[in-house]
């Protein structure tokens, strides 16, 4: 005989009758409000820190303070997009930085060759841009082929070519400075200082390389095979997926973003040194992070990548516009923000 039912179990049938769902498929709708929050933490955050910004420091909500943190970012940001795509596709790279700083002064050296030879200091600017970018697939796609044919760990391949890197512009710059010529200077420097429309350049190729990132992430076949390699690569191989023809994409399109970043940051200072992109991989990495990617891979977005991108500036610009702490602890508290965002996912999950 059947339990008689108990005032609670009626209470719980009658408000399950009017709301018309079962505990189920309310339990559904709860998780996909509370993704949505979560996905909406760090826009949050970023406002936060424009409030607390101006409430410290009045020159911070300043248009052009405004267009300076975001010329700042730029660098730091078009890399990211490349990196989102490779952490969501579950590998790293930690070689950015010493990647970037290698082309930059291979390209310095290149536009002094070809100075001698070639009439036209503009003709000799586009081909050294054209360069940056060649390089930086060529460095990709060596990483790219040495993790899917060598099948060596993206992290291994990477923390070796960041020492290769980095060496070998020491070794061409003679542990000093590659400097460019000043007549190439002086046609190159409006890459970088010039405006349209009031706002720098390299804020407008960040914009395109992060509508660009996003249209491919999220309305392309290569972008649905980057996540599904990321979530599971085992079943993306059972699916027909060529996950060794997409990871080296995916390397080779962040060697693009590198090279990118590297001929808008050339103009900047005329020079590459052995300090020229120092933890540059820090935080583009924070970046990716904190924008909400899922550290092993599988889930992300470009638009949260950019937001990551922008508010670990905004801490920076924080850090100098007003005395919380040092200047010198920037990579201190980027290096507390990754800790702290990869612990909360860790919790999440």
């Amino acid at each position: 005989m059947p339990p008689a039912p108990t005032d609670s179990s009626v209470a719980v049938s009658t408000h399950t009758a009017a709301d018309g769902a079962s505990p189920g498929a309310r339990l559904q709708a709860w998780l996909r409000r509370d993704g949505r929050l979560r996905s909406m933490g760090p826009l949050l955050g970023l406002v936060l820190l424009c409030i607390a910004g101006t409430l410290l420091n009045s020159d911070f909500a300043s248009f052009d303070n405004a267009m300076n943190l975001l010329t700042r970012t730029a660098f730091i940001g078009i890399i990211a997009v490349g990196m989102c795509f490779v952490i969501i596709s579950g590998g790293i790279d930690l070689s950015v930085g010493s990647m970037a700083a290698l082309i930059a002064g291979s390209v310095i050296l290149a536009m002094n060759a070809m100075a001698a030879t070639v009439g036209s200091p503009l003709l000799v600017v586009v081909l050294g841009m054209v360069f940056a970018v060649l390089l930086g697939a060529v460095f990709g796609l060596a990483h790219g082929l040495l993790i899917t044919k060598g099948r060596i760990e993206p992290f291994i391949v990477t923390l070796g070519t960041l020492g290769i890197f980095r060496a070998y512009l020491t070794y061409f710059a003679n542990g000093g400075a590659i400097t460019l010529d000043n007549a190439l200077s002086d046609v190159y420097s409006p890459v970088y200082y010039a405006s349209l429309l009031g706002v720098p350049i390299p804020v407008w190729v960040f914009l395109v390389a992060a509508v660009a990132g996003g249209l491919i992430l999220n309305r392309t076949a290569y972008g649905r095979y980057v996540q599904a390699i990321g979530s599971n690569e085992q079943v993306a191989r059972y699916a027909a997926v060529d996950v060794d023809r997409i990871k080296v994409i995916t390397y080779v399109l962040l060697g693009v973003c590198v090279g990118i970043a590297t001929l808008l940051y050339v103009p900047r200072l005329g020079s590459a040194s052995p300090t020229t992109g120092l933890l540059w991989e820090l935080e583009a990495i924070a970046a990716v992070i904190v924008g909400g990617t899922a550290l092993k891979g599988g889930a992300g977005s470009i638009t949260g990548t950019v937001i990551g991108a922008v508010l670990l500036s905004v801490i920076s610009n924080i850090l100098n516009l007003t005395s919380i702490i040092s200047v010198y602890l920037n990579a201190a508290v980027q290096g507390f923000v990754i800790i702290v965002v990869a612990f909360m996912q860790r919790a999440r999950r």
